[in-house]
């Protein structure tokens, strides 16, 4: 039997970790040719290593020029723009503006830039993916994450205007949104090498794991072309809310 991703060339960011090294997992066991993208070219040389036809990139996506230079023309039909990070817990009006340029300039610029580079080829054929790996921060803000919320805002922002801009297409559009999501470097990031903080994050709790969301996303890919599965928003059982988690 054809796997269900065999023939597609797919494309992953952040995919040095967490979702989305999983998520690369998943495409390449389902059939497709995976280029993993992100900064840490021994962490992605050790995963193209595991994978069948994987192709590591070291690029930081805030780069415009480097990522037009080097993602465009790959031919690439199924695109994960999952780069992305927050940093810190400050409420805004005690924030680092460099920290709040690095969280924007990544999950929001990058998203774009990658995009803009893939989109148009997908276009011109008339076929292809794009799933946008948000948050449930895009749909509900709490304390201390006023400027990681806006991030995923943009993000579900773009998702609905990408829909907009190009239906009939051919072009599917899907945005996947995860609550907590443990067994990543995510929280490690955020609270700046805490260790005990990012344990305590998880405490109690069974959250989300990366193969959750992977399977998630694979789960919209293969659709039949006619369904665009557009939206899809995961929670730990233990979690009601950004704000509201039940704790063992």
């Amino acid at each position: 039997m054809q796997l269900p991703l065999a023939n597609r060339r797919a494309l992953v960011t952040g995919a040095s970790a967490g979702i989305g090294a999983a998520t690369a997992r998943a495409l390449a066991q389902a059939g497709a040719e995976v280029w993993l993208v992100a900064r840490r070219l021994e962490r992605l040389q050790a995963l193209a290593d595991e994978l069948p036809r994987a192709h590591p990139v070291a690029l930081d996506i805030r780069d415009n020029a480097a990522v037009q230079a080097q993602l465009s023309g790959l031919g690439i039909d199924l695109l994960v723009d999952n780069a992305g990070l927050a940093l810190g817990l400050d409420k805004l009006s005690q924030g680092d503006p460099a920290e709040w340029s690095r969280v924007m300039d990544t999950n929001v610029m990058g998203l774009l830039h990658v995009t803009r580079a893939i989109l148009p080829a997908m276009l011109q054929r008339g076929r292809g993916d794009v799933v946008l790996i948000g948050s449930v921060a895009g749909r509900q803000v709490y304390p201390g994450g006023g400027v990681y919320c806006a991030s995923k805002h943009a993000v579900r922002a773009i998702y609905e205007a990408l829909r907009l801009e190009h239906v009939g297409s051919g072009v599917r559009f899907t945005t996947v949104d995860p609550g907590m999501v443990g067994f990543t470097e995510f929280s490690q990031i955020r609270l700046r090498g805490d260790e005990a903080k990012a344990r305590a994050v998880y405490q109690g709790v069974d959250p989300l794991r990366p193969e959750d969301v992977a399977e998630a996303v694979l789960w919209a890919l293969t659709r039949p072309a006619h369904v665009n599965v557009g939206e899809i928003v995961l929670w730990a059982s233990a979690q009601a809310s950004t704000t509201s988690v039940h704790r063992r």
